[in-house]
């Protein structure tokens, strides 16, 4: 897609090519610009020029512009716009009803399985709570069989309980829907738990773009800095400690216990490590209760916008962590890029 879209006091100009599958997320600060390239691939933004094609086909160039209502996207809002006076079963199947039966990709039963609806079908819209809303939104733009789910930072609205009420259900479409996702959020920790891959966006523009892994660590963009600073490790597989209520994460470079997930058939699981819970050695440490030791490589060392830090890079197999330490344990380590190095991390601190 490219877009080209002025307004009094800002400009998005973008060129870029996104994945035809999997969620990609779209993320930073507010004003950056997310929402109105969100807008512009739903064909809500008429006057903007350049060009989209989806899955081949052309939505928009120099000689035709395909209008919304013509264009096969699911759209949720961070508020769901569900209809009051319609039942949860009546929202849901709205705009199903509205799409031809050979185009139907998508079941009702299936999505009411998928979101855990199926207890709440008969009940209206006042009737339920904000992360429940949310799901029948979803649920409602997925029945219409979209090409592309465009989702508009969906969990904003919602307080801390309701949003880890409907995450693990965003993680099962993930899973288990083929659908290419558009996910605007300048929440981190959702953007890590959902996203594959990431368009970094600053000021109406693009300014890094790849694997959500590969773009979080990188030592010349914005994410590696502050409290939030952290790496996605993706397990090869996964098994459980059914006695001491853990779960095994494995991976390339060890294994990961963390708190028993929750869902026990899962064959992969990703992790989010916070850089602030990271520590090293230069030897395996002794046993302690500390249960995540891993052998990592230094393969880069950057300055911390905090004066008495720097933030370490480490190579775990074919992934990678960070650790934020003071500028004194580097000293007294001796530590610089290329030696090797123990990992720890509580697993308590994992998510």
């Amino acid at each position: 897609m490219r877009f080209d879209l002025r307004r009094a006091e800002f400009r998005l100009t973008v060129d870029v090519v996104v994945p035809g599958q999997g969620v990609t997320a779209l993320f930073g600060r507010s004003g950056c610009g997310k929402t109105t390239l969100l807008r512009c691939v739903a064909g809500l933004e008429p006057s903007v020029q350049g060009r989209l094609r989806v899955h081949g086909e052309s939505w928009q160039d120099q000689a035709h512009f395909v209008p919304a209502h013509q264009r096969p996207v699911g759209y949720v809002f961070q508020e769901g716009q569900l209809f009051p006076h319609l039942s949860v079963l009546g929202n849901l199947l709205y705009g199903y009803r509205r799409i031809r039966p050979e185009r139907r990709i998508v079941q009702p039963d299936d999505v009411t399985r998928l979101l855990g609806l199926e207890g709440l079908l008969e009940r209206r819209i006042h009737q339920i709570s904000g992360g429940q809303r949310q799901r029948v939104a979803m649920g409602r733009a997925l029945l219409t069989s979209p090409q592309v789910l465009l989702m508009d930072e969906p969990l904003a609205a919602l307080d801390q309980i309701s949003k880890a009420e409907i995450l693990p259900y965003l993680e099962r479409l993930h899973e288990e829907l083929s659908i290419p996702v558009l996910y605007v959020s300048h929440a981190i920790d959702e953007v890590s738990r959902l996203a594959d891959h990431m368009l970094l966006m600053e000021e109406g523009k693009i300014r890094a773009q790849g694997p959500l892994r590969d773009l979080i660590t990188r030592a010349d963009l914005p994410l590696v800095h502050g409290e939030q600073a952290s790496a996605v490790l993706i397990g090869d597989s996964l098994s459980h400690l059914e006695d001491e209520h853990l779960s095994c994460i494995h991976l390339s470079g060890g294994t990961l216990y963390v708190p028993r997930v929750s869902d026990p058939n899962r064959g992969q699981l990703r992790v989010r490590v916070l850089a602030r819970d990271v520590s090293v050695a230069r030897q395996a440490p002794l046993p302690s209760s500390i249960l995540n030791c891993l052998e990592c490589e230094i393969v880069e060392i950057v300055d911390d916008p905090h004066p008495g830090h720097c933030l370490l890079k480490l190579k775990l197999g074919e992934q990678h962590l960070l650790s934020r330490i003071t500028r004194r344990s580097r000293q007294q380590l001796a530590l610089e890029a290329g030696d090797t190095v123990w990992a720890s991390v509580k697993g308590v601190a994992l998510t």
